[in-house]
């Protein structure tokens, strides 16, 4: 059973496709915008803020693409939706980072070398600034829709522009310095610092995907799992529990455990009493689509199967060892 979805709206439309779109305008605007504070300074430090950019652009139109993809239903070649395109998003997201970071760093180590050409370095610091803010208000609301509506799509790329507002921080006051300073080296050197941030960000961005396609279970995820079958076994609404299972893709979480009930109860009481366990379960986990299967057995949970029956391993039986 599952959990109704969030249909959470922003001026009548889906706040989705509101967060996105806005994204998707900002984007552009930060790549205008910067491109033409550097071509007014030369500075490599804004150089750098600018081609972090030109990745972002590229990185939000697939993670449009993504977000339209995730929320198409089940169908028969995908019985468990489309939401993995998510991690998948995040992945692509992160190498187009690196590889930007990588570009970066060899065009300031050049300039460190050569030496910089500055000019007009008041205008664009005014520009980076103004852009830096919007930055930062576009990145916390995608980050408020994408905790409201669960999306990790809208989650994740609210966490990219905030880094590439702090990256444009960081742009601001080394570039800063070397106006009030007249130090030019300053610039290049900057842009290494904020390149090797870009590097980190791209980092996490591909492990958080490795994660979610390696379907690693989430520890506070089990520890309320578990929660709240053992209430429902010291309510002796069940005898016992095993082969828990748990995975989250993007907005929906999918839910597995088998449930062991006495054997002079009806099929309908032990029904009944599984579903409410089952409720129990999806409350703890508001906002999203959960989807639970559970699996009925009588007491006696060796001689309830035929000889020779063999089942995997219990991975969360180590976790739950403590009840």
């Amino acid at each position: 059973m599952a959990a109704s979805e969030d249909h959470t709206t922003i001026w009548g439309y889906d706040a989705r496709a509101v967060a996105i779109g806005l994204s998707l305008l900002f984007s552009a605007l930060m790549f205008v915008g910067k491109f033409a504070a550097f071509g007014l300074t030369g500075s490599a430090a804004i150089f750098s803020d600018a081609a972090e950019s030109a990745v972002h652009v590229m990185a939000t139109v697939f993670v449009a693409f993504s977000l339209w993809y995730a929320t198409r239903p089940p169908d028969p070649d995908h019985p468990y939706g489309h939401g993995k395109v998510a991690y998948f998003a995040s992945a692509v997201e992160g190498g187009l980072i690196i590889a930007a970071a990588l570009f970066i760093l060899y065009s300031a180590v050049r300039a460190l070398i050569l030496g910089p050409e500055l000019q007009q370095l008041g205008a664009g610091l005014l520009i980076v600034g103004l852009l830096c803010a919007l930055n930062g208000a576009l990145g916390l609301f995608l980050l408020r829709v994408g905790r409201q509506t669960n999306s990790l799509i809208l989650t994740s790329n609210g966490h990219h522009i905030l880094t590439d507002m702090w990256t444009s921080l960081g742009v601001l006051m080394g570039v800063g310095l070397v106006w009030i300073t007249d130090v030019v080296w300053l610039d290049p050197l900057v842009a290494i610092l904020v390149a090797l941030n870009i590097l980190w960000t791209g980092g996490q961005l591909i492990a958080r995907a490795t994660e979610g396609l390696m379907e690693r279970a989430e520890a506070d995820a089990t520890a309320q799992l578990l929660a709240t079958l053992d209430t429902a076994v010291e309510a002796d609404l069940v005898s016992d529990y095993h082969q828990v299972r748990h995975r989250r893709i993007d907005d929906q979480r999918f839910i597995e455990y088998h449930l062991q009930f006495p054997r002079e109860l009806s099929l309908k009481e032990a029904h009944d009493r599984s579903h409410y366990v089952e409720q129990q379960v999806i409350e703890q986990f508001p906002g999203e689509a959960v989807v639970v299967t559970a699996h009925l057995e009588p007491d006696g949970h060796a001689s309830a199967h035929p000889a020779g029956h063999m089942e995997p391993p219990d991975p969360l039986q180590e976790v739950g060892a403590s009840r």
